[in-house]
């Protein structure tokens, strides 16, 4: 039975957003050297990002040990996926620490076209799964942009938070081949 290209690109979906990444370990065309300017924005950018998927872990609850239920709290009253934008964030930072900034727009394109798609299979799933609950959440929140009106609605909960932290940890670990790659730049 062939997959459909929202199923595959969910699938597959770390490893599609990794090309370009992968692209800017092994090139050394046209790097951009100025590793202060580079690891300070990517550090921002990181950050950025990892917080949001923390503060997205502590209301989604996937890979905590606690019930899951249709996720409209939190970053989720913002836009419906939050963990995605900031997986794009994090592609982002990882790109500017590979100092090819060149491959910040190609990436960007990446993670929207992959994201895309996989948000079209986790939207099926959901549908199938929460019904009207969930297409009135799709009415009221926004796929990607933001909707900064609902701010009022925010609120903070340290709930899950030590949890999420540890749940998201592992995202660290993306760091490590750009720092080998600039320590081995740095030896040559």
């Amino acid at each position: 039975m062939s997959q459909s290209v929202p199923d595959f690109a969910y699938r597959w979906r770390g490893m599609l957003v990794s090309i370009p990444l992968v692209v800017g370990i092994f090139t050394t065309w046209r790097e951009y050297e100025n590793a202060v300017v580079t690891w300070t924005v990517a550090g921002v950018v990181f950050a950025i990002g990892l917080g949001i998927r923390i503060w997205s872990q502590q209301h989604l609850h996937y890979r905590l040990q606690a019930k899951t239920i249709l996720t409209t709290t939190g970053p989720y009253v913002l836009a419906r996926n939050p963990i995605y934008i900031a997986n794009t964030l994090i592609c982002l930072a990882l790109t500017v620490a590979s100092e090819k900034l060149w491959l910040l727009p190609i990436t960007l394109l990446n993670c929207c076209l992959v994201f895309h798609f996989v948000v079209q299979h986790e939207e099926r799933v959901l549908a199938n799964a929460y019904g009207d609950k969930y297409a009135e959440f799709q009415k009221q929140v926004p796929r990607w942009l933001p909707r900064l009106s609902a701010l009022s609605k925010l609120s903070w909960s340290p709930s899950f938070l030590g949890a999420s932290v540890k749940a998201e940890a592992y995202n660290l670990l993306f760091l490590v081949p750009m720092i080998v790659k600039e320590l081995i730049e740095k030896s040559a």
